[in-house]
């Protein structure tokens, strides 16, 4: 598969936070022909943390949702540092049914730190928001695909994650939550983050080896330059047209059950029978 096994765990998570690595929407206008954003959730605003919209492979249309970091503190401010607020979740739930009713297949990009955890958040819902999101994209019955571009931490890359196929690029990371975060609660020492990454097994080739990933997207370098950004998001629009013909094969009540198997064979659950005597 070609990845480089030479970089810590640690050094990933680096390279996934870097700020100039590419973001969502760089990798959406190379992919896709004639991307549309909408915009709104119909309830409170547009969060701007999260991009939706309408894009082409080919023949093929697709509905597009990102979770979006910025570029500079300007943009970081406007889509505040890639960390969506529950109109966010709203947002990508009404274009996820949206794509239900005209049978587009869902192309998702995670990349964010997690769900945003303010005060105004939490009060307008914050954890229902992330848990219909995820209800929605277990029960969707078009294919889904979710790409993990960056950091992809917490529900809140979760919760536009529960697809038929999970893809990370080689350099990304894909958790529960940061190492300082796991070190904090599990040790009591925020010191000890790089040992955590370590422990926390977040990279692709971990992830891919205990089968919760598909594919690992080889990257040319450990901060990509335009012209690999082009050959990478190649790659991508060419694996998206194989797998998603493939999946298309399928009914909906097939890719429902193809979803709802993949998350419950993670770690290998087993039923054991209790012998216990009363």
């Amino acid at each position: 598969m070609g990845v480089n096994s030479n970089l810590s765990a640690w050094r990933k998570v680096e390279i996934a936070r870097n700020p100039k690595r590419k973001t969502a929407l760089e990798y959406i206008h190379l992919i896709f022909d004639d991307f549309m954003e909408l915009h709104g959730d119909r309830l409170l605003k547009d969060d701007q943390a999260m991009v939706c919209g309408l894009g082409r492979i080919g023949e093929q249309n697709y509905t597009i949702i990102a979770e979006q970091k910025g570029r500079n503190t300007k943009e970081n401010i406007a889509r505040n540092f890639g960390m969506p607020n529950p109109e966010s979740y709203r947002k990508a739930i009404r274009f996820m049914k949206q794509a239900e009713k005209f049978h587009r297949p869902i192309i998702t990009f995670v990349d964010t730190k997690g769900a945003y955890p303010g005060i105004g958040a939490e009060e307008r819902g914050q954890g229902e928001a992330i848990a219909q999101s995820m209800l929605t994209m277990s029960q969707l019955k078009v294919p889904v695909i979710a790409i993990v571009i960056g950091e992809g931490s917490s529900g809140g890359a979760l919760a536009i994650s529960v697809a038929n196929q999970i893809w990370m690029l080689e350099n990304a990371v894909y958790s529960i939550l940061s190492p300082e975060g796991y070190s904090s609660i599990l040790w009591k020492d925020a010191n000890r983050y790089q040992e955590a990454a370590e422990t926390m097994k977040l990279t692709a080739q971990d992830l891919y080896d205990f089968h919760i990933i598909d594919q690992i997207i080889k990257e040319p370098s450990e901060e990509m330059t335009d012209v690999e950004l082009k050959q990478v998001a190649h790659q991508l629009r060419q694996n998206i047209q194989i797998e998603i013909d493939k999946m298309k094969q399928k009914s909906g009540e097939e890719l429902v059950q193809e979803r709802y198997q993949k998350y419950r064979q993670i770690a290998g659950f087993q039923e054991v029978k209790n012998d216990i005597k009363r």
